[in-house]
Protein backbone atom coordinates (compact mmCIF):
# COMPACT_ATOMS: atom_id res chain seq x y z
CA UNK A 1 0.00 0.00 0.00
CA UNK A 2 1.57 3.58 -1.01
CA UNK A 3 2.46 6.10 1.74
CA UNK A 4 -0.49 8.13 0.38
CA UNK A 5 -2.78 5.61 1.46
CA UNK A 6 -1.52 5.58 5.14
CA UNK A 7 -3.56 7.91 6.42
CA UNK A 8 -7.65 8.68 5.94
CA UNK A 9 -8.57 11.11 2.80
CA UNK A 10 -10.71 13.59 5.22
CA UNK A 11 -10.84 15.91 2.43
CA UNK A 12 -12.46 13.71 -0.04
CA UNK A 13 -14.50 11.35 2.50
CA UNK A 14 -16.30 14.39 4.33
CA UNK A 15 -18.35 15.26 1.61
CA UNK A 16 -18.76 11.44 0.85
CA UNK A 17 -20.37 11.33 3.93
CA UNK A 18 -23.51 13.51 3.42
CA UNK A 19 -25.09 10.70 1.54
CA UNK A 20 -25.18 8.67 4.38
CA UNK A 21 -26.63 11.59 6.37
CA UNK A 22 -29.56 10.72 4.04
CA UNK A 23 -30.10 7.63 3.88
CA UNK A 24 -30.90 7.34 7.33
CA UNK A 25 -32.97 10.41 7.27
CA UNK A 26 -35.73 8.84 4.78
CA UNK A 27 -35.03 5.57 6.57
CA UNK A 28 -35.83 6.44 9.94
CA UNK A 29 -38.75 9.04 8.61
CA UNK A 30 -40.58 6.03 7.05
CA UNK A 31 -41.38 5.31 10.66
CA UNK A 32 -43.27 8.04 10.89
CA UNK A 33 -45.15 7.36 7.50
CA UNK A 34 -46.25 3.70 8.66
CA UNK A 35 -48.50 5.25 11.14
CA UNK A 36 -49.47 8.34 9.62
CA UNK A 37 -50.57 6.71 6.23
CA UNK A 38 -52.31 3.56 8.23
CA UNK A 39 -54.87 6.19 9.71
CA UNK A 40 -54.51 8.63 6.23
CA UNK A 41 -55.38 6.34 4.01
CA UNK A 42 -57.43 3.41 6.15
CA UNK A 43 -54.80 0.80 5.58
CA UNK A 44 -54.59 -2.66 7.37
CA UNK A 45 -51.75 -3.28 9.19
CA UNK A 46 -50.10 -5.18 6.39
CA UNK A 47 -50.86 -3.00 3.83
CA UNK A 48 -49.71 -0.09 6.04
CA UNK A 49 -46.08 -2.29 6.05
CA UNK A 50 -45.95 -1.92 2.37
CA UNK A 51 -44.08 1.58 3.02
CA UNK A 52 -41.38 -0.34 4.56
CA UNK A 53 -41.92 -3.26 1.48
CA UNK A 54 -41.38 -0.66 -1.35
CA UNK A 55 -38.70 1.09 -0.03
CA UNK A 56 -36.37 -1.99 0.70
CA UNK A 57 -37.43 -3.96 -2.05
CA UNK A 58 -35.86 -1.11 -4.32
CA UNK A 59 -32.54 -1.57 -3.20
CA UNK A 60 -32.95 -5.55 -4.61
CA UNK A 61 -33.78 -3.85 -7.84
CA UNK A 62 -31.80 -1.47 -8.04
CA UNK A 63 -28.88 -3.77 -7.61
CA UNK A 64 -30.44 -6.26 -10.36
CA UNK A 65 -30.73 -3.25 -12.73
CA UNK A 66 -26.74 -2.43 -11.93
CA UNK A 67 -26.02 -5.91 -12.80
CA UNK A 68 -28.46 -6.32 -15.89
CA UNK A 69 -26.86 -2.67 -17.36
CA UNK A 70 -23.09 -4.23 -16.67
CA UNK A 71 -24.32 -7.51 -18.60
CA UNK A 72 -25.68 -5.70 -21.39
CA UNK A 73 -22.41 -3.62 -21.81
CA UNK A 74 -20.04 -6.22 -21.08
CA UNK A 75 -18.47 -4.01 -18.32
CA UNK A 76 -18.87 -3.07 -14.64
CA UNK A 77 -21.27 0.18 -15.13
CA UNK A 78 -19.22 1.74 -12.00
CA UNK A 79 -16.15 1.11 -13.23
CA UNK A 80 -17.09 2.50 -16.60
CA UNK A 81 -18.88 5.56 -15.47
CA UNK A 82 -16.84 6.17 -12.43
CA UNK A 83 -17.58 6.35 -8.78
CA UNK A 84 -18.23 10.09 -8.41
CA UNK A 85 -20.79 10.05 -11.51
CA UNK A 86 -22.56 7.01 -10.15
CA UNK A 87 -23.02 8.76 -6.90
CA UNK A 88 -24.59 11.83 -8.73
CA UNK A 89 -26.28 9.97 -10.63
CA UNK A 90 -27.89 8.13 -7.94
CA UNK A 91 -28.78 11.25 -5.76
CA UNK A 92 -30.31 12.66 -9.35
CA UNK A 93 -32.76 9.60 -9.50
CA UNK A 94 -33.54 9.53 -5.59
CA UNK A 95 -34.36 13.21 -6.62
CA UNK A 96 -37.17 12.39 -8.79
CA UNK A 97 -38.57 9.93 -6.24
CA UNK A 98 -38.93 13.15 -3.79
CA UNK A 99 -41.01 15.06 -6.87
CA UNK A 100 -43.67 12.56 -6.48
CA UNK A 101 -44.28 12.97 -3.50
CA UNK A 102 -46.18 16.68 -4.33
CA UNK A 103 -48.84 15.47 -6.76
CA UNK A 104 -49.01 11.71 -4.30
CA UNK A 105 -50.51 14.19 -1.69
CA UNK A 106 -52.70 16.24 -3.96
CA UNK A 107 -54.30 13.15 -5.49
CA UNK A 108 -54.73 11.33 -1.84
CA UNK A 109 -52.91 8.40 -3.40
CA UNK A 110 -51.24 5.90 -1.52
CA UNK A 111 -50.03 4.04 -4.55
CA UNK A 112 -48.19 7.04 -5.51
CA UNK A 113 -46.14 7.60 -2.57
CA UNK A 114 -44.46 4.23 -2.44
CA UNK A 115 -43.53 4.90 -5.62
CA UNK A 116 -42.03 7.58 -4.38
CA UNK A 117 -40.37 6.06 -1.30
CA UNK A 118 -39.36 3.16 -4.17
CA UNK A 119 -37.71 5.44 -6.50
CA UNK A 120 -35.52 7.46 -3.93
CA UNK A 121 -34.65 3.80 -2.64
CA UNK A 122 -33.98 3.30 -6.23
CA UNK A 123 -31.07 6.16 -6.04
CA UNK A 124 -30.23 4.91 -2.82
CA UNK A 125 -29.09 1.58 -4.16
CA UNK A 126 -26.58 3.21 -6.29
CA UNK A 127 -25.35 5.62 -3.63
CA UNK A 128 -24.63 2.63 -1.50
CA UNK A 129 -23.16 0.67 -3.83
CA UNK A 130 -21.15 3.44 -4.63
CA UNK A 131 -20.19 4.81 -1.35
CA UNK A 132 -19.00 1.80 0.75
CA UNK A 133 -16.72 0.50 -0.89
CA UNK A 134 -15.03 4.38 -1.72
CA UNK A 135 -15.67 4.69 1.92
CA UNK A 136 -13.05 2.54 2.61
CA UNK A 137 -10.79 3.28 0.11
CA UNK A 138 -10.28 6.66 1.07
CA UNK A 139 -7.17 5.59 3.53
CA UNK A 140 -5.68 2.09 5.07
CA UNK A 141 -7.57 -1.06 4.74
CA UNK A 142 -6.42 -1.57 8.53
CA UNK A 143 -9.03 1.13 9.19
CA UNK A 144 -11.84 0.68 6.64
CA UNK A 145 -14.35 -0.69 8.94
CA UNK A 146 -13.61 2.33 11.25
CA UNK A 147 -14.08 4.78 8.32
CA UNK A 148 -17.33 3.23 7.46
CA UNK A 149 -18.48 2.94 11.19
CA UNK A 150 -18.00 7.06 11.26
CA UNK A 151 -20.03 7.84 8.02
CA UNK A 152 -22.86 4.98 9.46
CA UNK A 153 -22.82 7.38 12.68
CA UNK A 154 -23.23 10.20 10.11
CA UNK A 155 -26.13 8.42 8.56
CA UNK A 156 -27.54 7.92 12.72
CA UNK A 157 -27.57 11.46 12.87
CA UNK A 158 -30.11 11.55 9.85
CA UNK A 159 -32.02 8.89 11.67
CA UNK A 160 -32.04 10.86 14.78
CA UNK A 161 -33.63 14.08 13.33
CA UNK A 162 -35.46 12.83 10.15
CA UNK A 163 -37.94 11.43 12.22
CA UNK A 164 -38.76 14.61 14.20
CA UNK A 165 -38.76 17.00 11.09
CA UNK A 166 -40.88 14.47 9.06
CA UNK A 167 -43.27 14.64 12.16
CA UNK A 168 -43.48 18.06 12.83
CA UNK A 169 -43.78 19.02 8.78
CA UNK A 170 -46.93 16.26 8.87
CA UNK A 171 -48.64 16.16 12.64
CA UNK A 172 -47.52 19.85 13.20
CA UNK A 173 -45.66 18.87 17.04
CA UNK A 174 -43.22 17.02 17.94
CA UNK A 175 -43.29 12.96 17.77
CA UNK A 176 -45.54 11.79 20.04
CA UNK A 177 -48.02 13.94 20.47
CA UNK A 178 -51.81 13.18 19.17
CA UNK A 179 -52.64 15.40 16.90
CA UNK A 180 -55.01 16.07 13.41
CA UNK A 181 -52.98 14.43 10.69
CA UNK A 182 -52.47 15.97 7.61
CA UNK A 183 -51.07 14.12 4.39
CA UNK A 184 -50.18 17.54 2.32
CA UNK A 185 -47.63 17.78 5.13
CA UNK A 186 -45.66 15.35 3.45
CA UNK A 187 -44.75 17.96 0.14
CA UNK A 188 -42.71 20.59 1.89
CA UNK A 189 -39.99 18.42 3.67
CA UNK A 190 -39.57 15.60 0.21
CA UNK A 191 -39.32 18.82 -1.88
CA UNK A 192 -36.53 20.53 0.23
CA UNK A 193 -34.87 17.08 0.64
CA UNK A 194 -35.08 16.42 -3.33
CA UNK A 195 -33.82 20.03 -3.51
CA UNK A 196 -30.33 18.69 -1.08
CA UNK A 197 -30.16 15.74 -3.02
CA UNK A 198 -29.37 18.01 -6.48
CA UNK A 199 -27.22 20.28 -4.66
CA UNK A 200 -25.55 17.67 -3.25
CA UNK A 201 -24.98 15.68 -6.67
CA UNK A 202 -23.34 19.16 -8.34
CA UNK A 203 -21.12 19.54 -5.15
CA UNK A 204 -20.23 15.38 -5.28
CA UNK A 205 -19.45 15.96 -9.16
CA UNK A 206 -17.06 18.85 -8.35
CA UNK A 207 -14.98 17.49 -5.25
CA UNK A 208 -11.48 15.84 -5.01
CA UNK A 209 -13.57 12.50 -4.58
CA UNK A 210 -11.66 10.09 -7.24
CA UNK A 211 -13.71 8.08 -9.92
CA UNK A 212 -11.31 5.38 -9.74
CA UNK A 213 -9.99 4.96 -6.30
CA UNK A 214 -7.23 2.41 -5.09
CA UNK A 215 -8.77 -0.90 -4.24
CA UNK A 216 -6.93 -4.36 -2.23
CA UNK A 217 -6.98 -7.21 -4.29
CA UNK A 218 -6.33 -10.60 -2.97
CA UNK A 219 -3.19 -11.90 -4.43
CA UNK A 220 -3.74 -14.88 -5.68
CA UNK A 221 -6.55 -17.99 -6.35
CA UNK A 222 -6.72 -20.84 -5.21
CA UNK A 223 -5.15 -22.03 -8.89
CA UNK A 224 -2.69 -18.89 -8.85
CA UNK A 225 -4.75 -16.88 -10.96
CA UNK A 226 -6.75 -13.64 -10.35
CA UNK A 227 -10.83 -14.43 -9.68
CA UNK A 228 -13.18 -12.83 -12.70
CA UNK A 229 -16.33 -12.55 -10.99
CA UNK A 230 -17.47 -11.29 -7.62
CA UNK A 231 -19.19 -14.68 -7.03
CA UNK A 232 -16.23 -16.76 -6.46
CA UNK A 233 -15.52 -15.30 -3.22
CA UNK A 234 -16.53 -16.97 -0.74
CA UNK A 235 -16.42 -14.48 1.43
CA UNK A 236 -18.29 -12.20 -0.14
CA UNK A 237 -21.16 -14.67 -0.58
CA UNK A 238 -20.95 -15.88 2.95
CA UNK A 239 -21.16 -12.18 3.16
CA UNK A 240 -24.29 -11.51 1.36
CA UNK A 241 -26.19 -13.55 3.66
CA UNK A 242 -24.63 -11.94 6.80
CA UNK A 243 -26.23 -8.61 5.22
CA UNK A 244 -29.89 -10.12 4.54
CA UNK A 245 -29.83 -11.19 8.44
CA UNK A 246 -27.96 -8.08 10.29
CA UNK A 247 -30.48 -5.66 8.00
CA UNK A 248 -33.02 -7.98 9.14
CA UNK A 249 -32.42 -8.18 12.99
CA UNK A 250 -31.71 -4.04 12.96
CA UNK A 251 -34.92 -3.47 11.41
CA UNK A 252 -36.82 -6.14 12.81
CA UNK A 253 -35.64 -5.10 16.36
CA UNK A 254 -37.25 -2.04 16.48
CA UNK A 255 -39.96 -2.57 14.28
CA UNK A 256 -41.65 -5.22 16.89
CA UNK A 257 -40.73 -3.18 19.47
CA UNK A 258 -43.50 -0.92 19.64
CA UNK A 259 -46.38 -4.09 19.75
CA UNK A 260 -44.17 -5.47 22.58
CA UNK A 261 -44.73 -2.48 24.19
CA UNK A 262 -48.25 -2.20 23.83
CA UNK A 263 -49.14 -5.54 24.24
CA UNK A 264 -46.74 -6.69 27.10
CA UNK A 265 -46.21 -3.14 29.01
CA UNK A 266 -49.15 -1.14 28.57
CA UNK A 267 -47.75 1.42 26.46
CA UNK A 268 -49.84 3.66 24.54
CA UNK A 269 -48.69 4.70 21.02
CA UNK A 270 -47.77 8.33 21.94
CA UNK A 271 -45.41 7.09 24.39
CA UNK A 272 -43.47 4.61 22.57
CA UNK A 273 -41.65 7.01 20.29
CA UNK A 274 -39.00 8.11 22.97
CA UNK A 275 -37.87 4.60 23.10
CA UNK A 276 -37.91 4.17 19.26
CA UNK A 277 -35.83 7.24 18.89
CA UNK A 278 -33.12 5.81 21.84
CA UNK A 279 -33.49 2.47 19.87
CA UNK A 280 -31.95 4.29 16.78
CA UNK A 281 -29.79 6.86 18.68
CA UNK A 282 -28.00 3.53 20.18
CA UNK A 283 -26.84 2.85 16.81
CA UNK A 284 -25.33 6.52 16.00
CA UNK A 285 -23.60 5.85 20.23
CA UNK A 286 -22.31 2.34 18.76
CA UNK A 287 -20.90 3.55 15.75
CA UNK A 288 -19.30 7.29 16.81
CA UNK A 289 -17.20 4.99 19.37
CA UNK A 290 -16.42 2.43 16.94
CA UNK A 291 -15.13 5.52 14.46
CA UNK A 292 -12.71 6.64 17.11
CA UNK A 293 -9.97 4.95 15.31
CA UNK A 294 -10.09 6.25 11.81
CA UNK A 295 -10.14 10.17 13.69
CA UNK A 296 -6.75 9.79 15.30
CA UNK A 297 -3.91 8.00 15.08
CA UNK A 298 -2.84 8.81 18.61
CA UNK A 299 -3.42 5.42 21.38
CA UNK A 300 -3.69 7.63 24.10
CA UNK A 301 -6.30 9.59 22.97
CA UNK A 302 -8.31 7.31 21.00
CA UNK A 303 -8.37 5.41 24.90
CA UNK A 304 -10.13 8.71 26.31
CA UNK A 305 -12.30 9.26 22.88
CA UNK A 306 -13.90 5.45 23.71
CA UNK A 307 -15.31 7.27 26.46
CA UNK A 308 -16.20 11.06 25.43
CA UNK A 309 -17.70 9.52 21.85
CA UNK A 310 -20.72 7.44 23.27
CA UNK A 311 -21.96 9.72 25.66
CA UNK A 312 -21.66 12.98 23.60
CA UNK A 313 -23.85 11.03 21.50
CA UNK A 314 -26.26 9.82 24.19
CA UNK A 315 -26.05 13.49 24.72
CA UNK A 316 -27.44 14.22 21.27
CA UNK A 317 -30.38 12.05 21.72
CA UNK A 318 -30.87 13.56 25.65
CA UNK A 319 -31.61 17.13 23.89
CA UNK A 320 -33.38 15.80 20.72
CA UNK A 321 -36.00 14.63 23.07
CA UNK A 322 -35.93 17.44 25.59
CA UNK A 323 -36.12 19.46 22.61
CA UNK A 324 -39.46 17.51 21.66
CA UNK A 325 -40.71 17.83 25.33
CA UNK A 326 -40.36 13.85 25.93
CA UNK A 327 -39.84 13.14 29.75
CA UNK A 328 -35.82 12.75 30.10
CA UNK A 329 -36.31 10.44 33.32
CA UNK A 330 -36.03 7.18 32.36
CA UNK A 331 -33.53 7.23 29.65
CA UNK A 332 -30.41 7.78 32.51
CA UNK A 333 -30.42 4.57 33.44
CA UNK A 334 -29.31 3.80 30.04
CA UNK A 335 -25.70 5.28 30.51
CA UNK A 336 -25.02 2.50 32.31
CA UNK A 337 -25.74 0.06 29.86
CA UNK A 338 -23.41 2.51 27.46
CA UNK A 339 -20.42 1.04 29.26
CA UNK A 340 -20.90 -2.66 28.11
CA UNK A 341 -20.49 -1.30 24.75
CA UNK A 342 -17.08 0.59 25.48
CA UNK A 343 -15.79 -2.71 26.89
CA UNK A 344 -16.39 -4.66 23.98
CA UNK A 345 -15.11 -2.12 21.67
CA UNK A 346 -11.90 -2.23 23.43
CA UNK A 347 -12.15 -6.17 23.07
CA UNK A 348 -12.49 -5.71 19.82
CA UNK A 349 -9.03 -3.66 19.01
CA UNK A 350 -10.29 -2.42 15.99
CA UNK A 351 -10.47 -5.47 14.25
CA UNK A 352 -13.61 -6.31 11.89
CA UNK A 353 -13.89 -9.57 12.50
CA UNK A 354 -13.58 -9.60 16.09
CA UNK A 355 -16.02 -6.92 16.64
CA UNK A 356 -18.49 -8.70 14.50
CA UNK A 357 -18.04 -11.53 16.48
CA UNK A 358 -18.43 -9.98 20.46
CA UNK A 359 -20.82 -7.32 19.46
CA UNK A 360 -22.90 -10.25 17.73
CA UNK A 361 -22.47 -12.33 20.98
CA UNK A 362 -23.48 -9.51 23.67
CA UNK A 363 -26.63 -8.75 21.16
CA UNK A 364 -27.44 -12.30 21.38
CA UNK A 365 -27.59 -12.11 25.65
CA UNK A 366 -29.51 -8.59 25.21
CA UNK A 367 -31.97 -10.30 23.47
CA UNK A 368 -32.18 -13.42 25.82
CA UNK A 369 -32.99 -11.04 28.40
CA UNK A 370 -35.60 -9.15 26.79
CA UNK A 371 -37.01 -12.68 26.07
CA UNK A 372 -36.98 -13.51 29.57
CA UNK A 373 -37.16 -10.50 31.67
CA UNK A 374 -40.13 -8.25 32.13
CA UNK A 375 -41.05 -4.72 32.49
CA UNK A 376 -38.64 -1.67 31.73
CA UNK A 377 -35.46 -4.25 32.47
CA UNK A 378 -36.56 -6.34 28.88
CA UNK A 379 -37.47 -3.12 27.56
CA UNK A 380 -34.15 -1.63 27.77
CA UNK A 381 -32.78 -4.98 26.74
CA UNK A 382 -34.31 -4.84 23.54
CA UNK A 383 -33.03 -1.03 22.73
CA UNK A 384 -30.10 -2.22 23.83
CA UNK A 385 -29.71 -4.29 20.56
CA UNK A 386 -29.13 -1.06 18.47
CA UNK A 387 -25.92 -0.24 20.59
CA UNK A 388 -24.05 -4.08 19.39
CA UNK A 389 -25.88 -4.32 15.77
CA UNK A 390 -24.26 0.06 15.43
CA UNK A 391 -20.65 -1.53 13.98
CA UNK A 392 -22.16 -4.44 12.30
CA UNK A 393 -22.72 -3.26 8.80
CA UNK A 394 -19.18 -1.61 8.44
CA UNK A 395 -17.23 -5.19 9.61
CA UNK A 396 -19.82 -7.48 7.40
CA UNK A 397 -19.21 -4.94 4.26
CA UNK A 398 -15.50 -4.63 5.11
CA UNK A 399 -14.65 -8.69 5.47
CA UNK A 400 -16.77 -9.15 2.48
CA UNK A 401 -15.28 -6.73 0.09
CA UNK A 402 -11.87 -7.09 1.26
CA UNK A 403 -9.57 -8.47 -1.91
CA UNK A 404 -12.01 -7.84 -4.68
CA UNK A 405 -10.11 -5.89 -6.11
CA UNK A 406 -11.12 -4.59 -9.46
CA UNK A 407 -14.60 -7.08 -8.45
CA UNK A 408 -15.05 -4.38 -5.51
CA UNK A 409 -17.84 -2.07 -6.90
CA UNK A 410 -20.09 -5.48 -8.84
CA UNK A 411 -19.45 -7.17 -4.92
CA UNK A 412 -21.13 -4.16 -3.77
CA UNK A 413 -24.14 -4.40 -5.88
CA UNK A 414 -24.70 -7.99 -4.37
CA UNK A 415 -24.42 -6.76 -0.58
CA UNK A 416 -26.78 -3.84 -1.04
CA UNK A 417 -29.02 -6.23 -2.90
CA UNK A 418 -29.47 -8.18 0.06
CA UNK A 419 -30.67 -5.01 2.46
CA UNK A 420 -34.36 -7.07 1.41
CA UNK A 421 -33.26 -8.80 4.31
CA UNK A 422 -34.71 -5.89 6.58
CA UNK A 423 -38.18 -6.09 4.98
CA UNK A 424 -38.67 -10.11 4.85
CA UNK A 425 -37.18 -10.43 8.30
CA UNK A 426 -39.20 -7.93 10.24
CA UNK A 427 -42.02 -10.20 8.45
CA UNK A 428 -40.75 -13.37 9.32
CA UNK A 429 -40.57 -12.39 13.06
CA UNK A 430 -44.26 -10.96 12.87
CA UNK A 431 -45.30 -14.80 11.84
CA UNK A 432 -43.18 -15.73 14.24
CA UNK A 433 -45.14 -13.60 17.05
CA UNK A 434 -48.26 -14.55 15.66
CA UNK A 435 -47.12 -18.28 17.24
CA UNK A 436 -45.43 -17.91 19.87
CA UNK A 437 -46.10 -14.19 21.25
CA UNK A 438 -44.23 -10.98 20.19
CA UNK A 439 -41.75 -11.32 23.42
CA UNK A 440 -40.52 -14.72 22.18
CA UNK A 441 -40.61 -14.51 18.29
CA UNK A 442 -37.07 -12.11 18.88
CA UNK A 443 -35.97 -15.74 19.05
CA UNK A 444 -35.19 -14.49 15.15
CA UNK A 445 -32.94 -11.99 15.95
CA UNK A 446 -30.91 -14.64 18.12
CA UNK A 447 -30.68 -17.00 15.36
CA UNK A 448 -29.30 -13.82 12.72
CA UNK A 449 -26.57 -12.91 15.42
CA UNK A 450 -25.51 -16.68 15.79
CA UNK A 451 -25.00 -16.89 11.95
CA UNK A 452 -23.43 -13.40 12.21
CA UNK A 453 -20.85 -14.86 14.92
CA UNK A 454 -20.10 -17.92 11.86
CA UNK A 455 -19.32 -15.36 9.28
CA UNK A 456 -17.18 -13.75 11.77
CA UNK A 457 -14.94 -17.21 12.10
CA UNK A 458 -15.32 -18.19 8.66
CA UNK A 459 -14.47 -14.52 6.94
CA UNK A 460 -11.19 -14.41 8.91
CA UNK A 461 -9.84 -17.82 7.81
CA UNK A 462 -10.71 -17.31 4.30
CA UNK A 463 -8.87 -14.07 3.81
CA UNK A 464 -6.08 -15.26 5.59
CA UNK A 465 -5.40 -17.55 2.62
CA UNK A 466 -6.17 -14.92 0.31
CA UNK A 467 -3.15 -12.80 2.07
CA UNK A 468 -5.41 -10.56 3.09
CA UNK A 469 -5.20 -9.50 6.95
CA UNK A 470 -6.64 -6.93 9.26
CA UNK A 471 -4.39 -7.73 12.34
CA UNK A 472 -1.44 -5.27 11.14
CA UNK A 473 -2.19 -1.81 11.88
CA UNK A 474 -0.75 0.52 9.84
CA UNK A 475 -1.88 3.41 11.70
CA UNK A 476 -2.02 3.59 15.38
CA UNK A 477 -3.86 0.96 17.12
CA UNK A 478 -4.15 -1.00 20.70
Amino acid sequence: MSVEKLKTNWAQFIPLVTVFFFWGFVAASNDILIPVFKNAFSLTESQAQLVSLAFYIAYTVGSLIYMGISYLIGTDIVNKIGYKNGLSLGLGISAIGTLLFYPAANLHSFPLMLSGLFTVALGFSLQQTVANPLAIALGPISTGSQRLTMAGGINNLGTTIGPLIVSFAILGTSVGKETNISIEGVKIPYLILGAAFLLVAILLKFSALPDKPALVEAKIDEDGSIKSSALKYPQLVLGMIAIFVYVGVEVSTASNLPSYMEQKMGFKLNEIAPYISLYWASMMIGRWTGAVEAFTDNVDLQKVLRFIAPYLAFGVFLLVNLLANHDLAPFYVYAAIILVLIIADFMSQGNPAKMLMIFSGVGIVALLIGMFTSGMVSVYAITSVGLFCSTLWPCIFTLAVAGLGKNTSQGSSFLIMMIMGGGIISWLQGKVAESIGIQYSYVVGVLCFAYLIYYAIAAKGILKKQGVTFDDKVAGGH
